[in-house]
């Protein structure tokens, strides 16, 4: 069994059980969190499809942490100016672990 769901702007494919790092939630570590925006659930027989989410289907997960991504450095340069910056970034994310996929 499997689920497509929308959290954060991007989509991803979760199977009971899956550990996924999404953008960052407002939910601390142990806190159980529920995800509505669900696309698609599959059941390896059926396959209900919504236009465009289904409106029974929820996705169960347990936040399990919060931390930061890889540092991404950003250099910007002009040439012949003499312009020369660097800007670092490290971006938020939530580790959820999901428990069940109800359809």
């Amino acid at each position: 069994m499997y689920a497509v769901i929308q959290t954060g702007g991007k989509q991803y494919k979760v199977s009971p059980g899956d550990v996924v790092k999404v953008e960052k939630l407002a939910a601390k570590a142990g806190e159980t969190v529920e995800i509505k925006d669900v696309y698609l659930v599959s059941d390896g027989d059926t396959m209900s499809v919504g236009k465009p989410m289904l409106a029974s289907a929820k996705v169960t997960a347990e936040v399990l942490d919060e931390s930061k991504g890889e540092k991404v450095l950003i250099f910007k340069h002009k040439r012949r100016k003499g312009f020369r910056k660097t800007i670092g970034h490290r971006q938020h994310f939530t580790t959820l672990k999901v428990k069940e996929i109800k359809a």
